[in-house]
């Protein structure tokens, strides 16, 4: 379990990786020496195991994001991951339980190419059935 404290900077950094830990620890306040101590322990605990990227806005108001939910042969999911994974378009694949089997989160950049997209995804051995929907704005993004 992760204390308050902690929590704050993970807050902190998820808003921003790239902060210096001058600027953390002001915003914590406590000091660079605490902040840079935190940090640490949390990637030794394997908390924190990388540092990401995150896109302006403007660019990525000019992609078609879509959720795409799968139903996939038991026993060819691990083939259909694999697929998924090597498409640049897919951002997150989760694993869900339901109606669906997993979740894909793609961006295109247009809607012909998201259509592309989505019948290559559809045409994958072990996929039985796809339902998609465009996002059309995000409300919340942590």
């Amino acid at each position: 379990m992760l204390s308050d404290a902690e929590q704050k900077l993970l807050s902190l950094l998820r808003a921003n990786a790239r902060a210096s830990t001058a600027d953390l620890a002001r915003q914590l306040g406590v000091s660079r020496t605490t902040v840079q101590s935190r940090i640490e322990r949390l990637e030794q605990r394997g908390i924190i195991t990388g540092y990401g990227v995150r896109l302006a806005p403007d660019y990525e108001q000019g992609l078609v994001r879509a959720h795409v939910l799968l139903t996939v042969t038991p026993k060819l999911a691990d083939k259909v991951v694999r697929a998924l994974q090597a498409l640049p378009p897919v951002r997150t694949l989760h694993s869900v339980s339901g109606n669906f089997d997993m979740i894909v989160i793609v961006d295109a950049p247009s809607i012909r190419d998201l259509d592309a997209l989505l019948d290559e995804i559809g045409a994958m051995d072990g996929v039985e059935r796809t339902s998609s929907s465009i996002i059309l704005s995000t409300r919340i993004d942590r």
